[in-house]
Parts: structure tokens; C-alpha cells; sequence
């Protein structure tokens, strides 16, 4: 490990640039002089001229001959400052002095990331209960995507946060979701595939035949239309993606899922639907847990959000073949 000599203000580092550095890039040299920065979030610091070289600026390429100073003053970066609190309306169905129970509408993302360091359940929980700026992420111990709705806890103690975190490793918070999916499931089934990052496209998740992590849903049938099936899912794990990547697995993908493959509904069937759902039909429902105070067994269950109400009905009015309940 190099240790050149360096100087640093909360603002601003200066640094002399080794010999042995010597024909090294200006921004390959940085990364390894400052190993806690990555050489990409570098790169654009130099083209942003955030960094000096003998008091000019530089490229990322500019070969160094050692010796020279260099003053770097970093831009902000996002993940690394404190979360904003924001006035966030949330849908919160029950709370005490451990937990809080949150309906998550369509559209809201839980925690800041890339492209959403603001608006997010995080920010509105920091708003609406400043005590969780304490706790790790806010409290939140598990995650809904951007376009699923439904339930969700968070907690509002650090012994809370711990006992919570404790039951989804030991798998015993009973999560189940509604979803409805292209093509008619004709029977109630349990699908057991490792989840892991797709090999073909690294921005999905796939079910994979070797590697990944070991994911289990159950899937039971509520209802068969002509092209469609109204289900309900749950979770034994809670692998990223996972009911949407599972139901793709077996050849029914979720409807509006536009990630995992069932983009459009039918245009004749459905046209007033079409308008409607914007997004992935899949519906956080019931959400059963330990009370981490009282130790009791609590559930709580939420309503089909108006969108899919909506789909089902047309679904009901307009499928030309059999219907089949099995609630």
C-alpha cells in the first residue's frame, strides 16, 4: 500500500504524487493513492475540474512524471449525506411505540438510491417520525418495489428494528401478495429456484439452474379467466424480484411487469384496463408478524389498490370463456 504524503481539510485533499507513480494515468494514480473514492466518481471529479495538478486542471488520462502536487476538492455525494426529511403523505394503518405499518402506494420508491435520493418512503418516515433518524435505514427492514403496492413495517426502536430483522433471516413474518399474470394456472404450486443476477442482463434477476441464492414461493389460484389468472403468492425467502422473477420462470409473468415480460394486456379484451395499470398487478396483501414488545401473533391486510380492482372487474366483464373461483 502506498502511503505518499497527504494533507486533509474537510473540503479539500492535497497530496504529492510518488515516484513510483511515475507514467501511472492521473486517474488510475488517484484510486490507488485514495482507495475510498472509485476511480470512476475520480474520473468525473477530474473532468469536472475538481482536481488541480500543479495548480491546472487535468484529465483523467494525463500521464504523471511524480512529484507533482495535486489538490482534490470532492463534489457532494449523495449516498454519503444525511437523508432529508420530507412531507411525505403516507397510508399508515397501524402504529405504537415499536412499529409502524405502512400501505405503499404505486409509484413510491422505499429507500434513496440512484436517480431517487429524494421523495421516498425514507424521507417521509424521517418527516413524520424524526426519532427513526437514529435507526438503521430509518427503520425499514425490508423493501417493496417502486410499482408494487401493499404492506410494509417499519420499526421504531433499535430493539424492534433488531427483532424484526431477526424474524425475516428466521423466515417467520408471513408475507402474501396478490398478482394477476398472463395464461391460466391450473394448480396451486410451490416453485423452488435459486434467484441470482440474470448472466444475459445484469440489470434484471433471474431464476438460474446453477448458482444463485435459494428462493421458495407458493402460488395458489383465486380465479381463471380465457388469458389471465388472478393469484396469490407467498414468500418463504425475499430474493430481489422474486415473484416477479418466479412467475416469469413457469411462463407467467406478472401483467404490466415490463422488467420480466408482460407488457400489454389485450387491447380488445381490456381497453378500459389498459388505462388503468400502469404497472407491474402485483399487490402486497397480508402481512403477519411477532410483535417484538408483546410477543403476539398480529397480521394486517390490505385492499386490492383501485388499478387492479379495476382489471379484475373488466376481467370478470369481458372474459368470453369460463370462470373459475376458488377463494
Amino acid at each position: 500500500m502506498l502511503d505518499p504524503f497527504a494533507l486533509k481539510s474537510d473540503e479539500i485533499t492535497s497530496l504529492i504524487i510518488p515516484n513510483q507513480l511515475k507514467g501511472k494515468r492521473l486517474d488510475v494514480a488517484l484510486s490507488l493513492l485514495l482507495p475510498h473514492y472509485s476511480r470512476s466518481r475520480l474520473s468525473d471529479w477530474i473532468q469536472q475540474q475538481q482536481v488541480l495538478v500543479n495548480n491546472q486542471p487535468a484529465k483523467p488520462k494525463t500521464k504523471l512524471m511524480g512529484g507533482e502536487a495535486v489538490f482534490l476538492k470532492p463534489l457532494m455525494i449523495p449516498e454519503n449525506t444525511p437523508q432529508v426529511p420530507e412531507p411525505i403523505v403516507l397510508d399508515v394503518v397501524y402504529e405504537d411505540a415499536s412499529l409502524i405499518i405502512v400501505n405503499k402506494p404505486a409509484g413510491l420508491v422505499v429507500y434513496p438510491a440512484a436517480g431517487n435520493w429524494s421523495g421516498t418512503l425514507l424521507n417521509g418516515l424521517l418527516y413524520g417520525y424524526p426519532e427513526l433518524s437514529f435507526l438503521p435505514r430509518a427503520g425499514i427492514v425490508h423493501r417493496l418495489d417502486k410499482d408494487t403496492t401493499g404492506l410494509m413495517v417499519v420499526a421504531r426502536t433499535l430493539g424492534a428494528h433488531t427483532e424484526l430483522v431477526r424474524q425475516m433471516q428466521a423466515r417467520t413474518v408471513k408475507r402474501i401478495y396478490r398478482a394477476i399474470v398472463q395464461g391460466q394456472i391450473y394448480q396451486d404450486q410451490t416453485i423452488n429456484k435459486p434467484i441470482g443476477r440474470d448472466p444475459h442482463n445484469r440489470l434484471r434477476m433471474a431464476a438460474l439452474q446453477q448458482g444463485g441464492k435459494f428462493a421458495m414461493t407458493h402460488i395458489h389460484v383465486l380465479k381463471r379467466y380465457a388469458k389471465y389468472s388472478y393469484v396469490q403468492c407467498q414468500l418463504e425467502t425475499g430474493r430481489t424480484h422474486q415473484i416477479r422473477v418466479h412467475l416469469r420462470s413457469i411462463s407467467h409473468p406478472i401483467v404490466g411487469d415490463t422488467i420480466y415480460g408482460a407488457r400489454h394486456l389485450n387491447r380488445i379484451l381490456l381497453p378500459d384496463a389498459i388505462k388503468i395499470l400502469k404497472r407491474q398487478a402485483l399487490h402486497a396483501y397480508v402481512l403477519s408478524l411477532i410483535h417484538p414488545s408483546t410477543q403476539q401473533i398480529m397480521t394486517w391486510q390490505a385492499p386490492l389498490p383501485q388499478d387492479m380492482e379495476a382489471l379484475l372487474r373488466a376481467l370478470d366483464d369481458g372474459s368470453p370463456t369460463h370462470l373459475t373461483d376458488t377463494t
